[in-house]
């Protein structure tokens, strides 16, 4: 039996094991961004993609009265986030869905703001983290191919005024994620948080269209 285990996560109390990506305590940067920026978003639920045991998403609704609505394809994952939404008292106001992060979303519904902490380790690299499930951690070739992922949802389903919050693991593939967005005109990035050593923080808004003359 795979052993579990807990961890403070920013006084949350988080249990996973190790088949989920262990949580990292400077990742709750992004929870707090995320709260400060929904004191101010328009009205709705907030969208965590790639929730692994849920612990970014818990945090940052858990001083609103926003919904949450976490998404993973790891039906291990899937488990953890949903206990550790009800051991936060969230139970009410979490739902966790299995399955790909662009199958499980009808198509007209708005998030104020997405959240999302993909793979983002390039797939050469992924045997220098051992102690890190592969599935968890490898982004593909440029290690971006979840966060492109998260950001085509972001696109089809972020409501206007709302913010999406990812995470990077470096300021050059947050650099890319901007000249990739600038062709097509719908998100762009507004704000990079580098946290050397550790990862990257970007913000990601939507486009105001021109006003009409």
């Amino acid at each position: 039996m795979t052993p579990l285990e807990q961890v403070d996560f920013a006084g949350l109390r988080i249990r996973f094991d190790e088949r989920v990506l262990r949580p990292r305590p400077w990742t709750a940067a992004q929870s707090r961004w995320a709260t400060e920026l929904l004191a101010t978003a328009p009205g709705g639920a907030v969208l965590e993609l790639c929730t692994g045991a849920g612990q970014l998403g818990l945090l940052a609704v858990a001083d609103t009265d926003r919904r949450l609505v976490a998404v993973d394809a790891d039906p291990v994952a899937v488990r953890f986030a949903r206990d550790n939404a009800a051991a936060a008292g969230l139970r009410t106001r979490v739902e966790v869905r299995e399955g790909q992060l662009d199958r499980v979303l009808a198509p007209d519904e708005e998030f104020a703001m997405v959240l999302a902490d993909p793979p983002w380790v390039r797939h050469a690299a992924v045997r220098r983290f051992p102690e890190d499930p592969v599935a968890a951690i490898d982004g593909g070739v440029d290690g971006l191919d979840l966060a492109r992922r998260c950001l085509a949802v972001a696109e089809r389903h972020l409501s206007p005024g709302g913010s999406a919050l990812l995470q990077l693991g470096s300021v050059e593939q947050a650099a890319r994620v901007d000249r990739e967005l600038r062709t097509t005109g719908h998100l762009t990035v507004v704000e990079v948080r580098d946290r050397p050593g550790q990862g990257v923080l970007v913000r990601v808004d939507r486009v105001s269209p021109d006003p009409v003359s």
